[in-house]
């Protein structure tokens, strides 16, 4: 893995070079989208069946685009009791944390008559997307169904691809049962998103749409926000690790190569103000390559977006840390909490050495779902805050009207906007 030292330049390089991954830069797919997109809207189901078929090398019909019962009972029964297990103690964890993030309704009063507040009250349908074939992930559909439903979701519909087979990962429907999904559709790409942004036949229309997918599923997801709201736009999967003299080699290297197996664009940076550490990690690597099943996609991704960084100082790298604003960052550092303080930008954090991202993934609690390419500036990880929308509430009396109407028809009429000061000045007619 290549080791370099961190300077103004190279961060100028590296900050270039992951923004080549965000799907914003994959412009040449995009009428490829807008086509199976405007193919769904007309067409409905037949255009969901055909592209199945196209795509999935499936052939879905009307008879069995819906899963039922029995075939979530068989993927409960194949997936076997120890994992099965393992998922129910995964989602208590993740709707424990969730629980903590409701939000409730309020409302003030006042003596003169005003009464001003916020009401709470959550989304009716939400659509959430789980990819699948060999990028099938369970652990997602825990993540994406908990919250909605800590949030009240009435209607939770799932999409996901089947495969050549007519069946669904048995992993994503077992783990679909225990998060409480109430109905899947055997669909996946840009036309599943199609599906829940506008409905067809079978699909309902939703109001959001969330969940991870390849660049097809983002950029569909961008091209129908409006028409619904959406999560986010996802990137490639990314970590960046914080290591001083004190960490441990070893666990730096195996934490970088967790996320660098993903997929060729994923993105495995180590920013460590000890070239020793650098030096030895490096060579962790290099052996941990030896022995890993995903050996060819981790390399691809190590040599196209893996970078090993040599700060001068802790300053240094926090600062670089807070530019890149990693999805997820690792403080793996003598003292990892005072570090963490300084750092405004990342999607999540995990500080010590027994705290590596797997953990966060699978079984922690806190959602695994989180802003790419930078957006941890702006963008937070998926919650419950995203399956609500609030309401403002407004009363005056007429007494607190009185007192503030002169004020408003003043402000009302430097903008311009006469019948707006009309709308407050007929109640003070004489």
């Amino acid at each position: 893995m290549r080791i370099v030292d961190l300077t103004q330049e190279t961060k100028k390089d590296l900050l270039s070079s992951l923004l080549k991954r965000s799907p914003n830069q994959y412009g040449q797919y995009e009428q490829k989208v807008r086509d199976i997109i405007e193919r769904v809207k007309n067409e409905g189901d037949e255009a969901l069946f055909d592209l199945a078929h196209q795509f999935d090398k499936n052939e879905v019909t009307a008879d069995t685009f819906r899963v039922t019962p029995a075939e979530i009972d068989e993927a409960v029964a194949q997936v076997g009791s120890e994992l099965y297990s393992v998922m129910e103690k995964s989602a208590a964890n993740i709707r424990s944390f969730h629980e903590k993030q409701k939000r409730n309704t309020f409302i003030n009063t006042e003596e003169n008559g005003t009464i001003l507040g916020q009401r709470i009250t959550a989304l009716e349908k939400v659509g959430v997307y789980v990819p699948g074939g060999k990028a099938a992930y369970p652990s997602s559909t825990l993540m994406t169904v908990i919250p909605a439903k800590v949030a009240g979701v009435k209607r939770i519909v799932m999409t996901t691809p089947a495969g050549p087979d007519g069946k669904v990962n048995a992993g994503t429907l077992a783990a679909a049962k225990i998060a409480g999904v109430d109905e899947i559709y055997k669909t996946g790409g840009a036309q599943a998103i199609a599906a829940l942004a506008f409905g067809t036949q079978s699909i309902p229309k939703v109001d959001k749409i969330v969940g991870p997918g390849n660049i097809f599923v983002a950029l569909a997801k961008k091209e129908v926000f409006g028409y619904v709201s959406i999560d986010s736009i996802a990137g490639p999967s990314e970590i960046l690790v914080l290591a001083d003299e004190t960490s441990n080699p070893r666990y730096v290297a195996a934490d970088l190569l967790s996320q660098a197996e993903h997929d060729e664009l994923a993105s495995a940076i180590l920013i460590t103000t000890s070239r020793e550490v650098a030096e030895k990690v490096s060579g962790e690597i290099d052996g941990f390559l030896k022995v890993l099943e995903r050996r060819e996609i981790i390399e691809k991704s190590l040599e196209n977006y893996g970078y090993i960084l040599v700060a001068q100082t802790l300053e240094d790298a926090i600062d670089a840390a807070n530019e890149i604003a990693s999805e997820h960052l690792e403080i793996l550092m003598a003292d990892p909490f005072e570090v963490m303080t300084k750092i405004k930008n990342a999607g999540a954090i995990f500080l010590g050495e027994y705290s590596s991202e797997p953990l966060g993934d699978y079984f922690a609690g806190p959602n695994h779902v989180l802003p790419t390419n930078g957006t941890a500036r702006f963008f937070s990880p998926l919650g419950v805050d995203d399956y609500i929308k609030k309401t403002s509430l407004i009363s005056y009396s007429r007494q607190a009207l009185e007192a503030a109407h002169k004020d408003i028809e003043l402000f009302a009429k430097k903008e311009g906007l006469t019948a707006h000061a009309n709308s407050i000045a007929v109640r003070f007619e004489q």
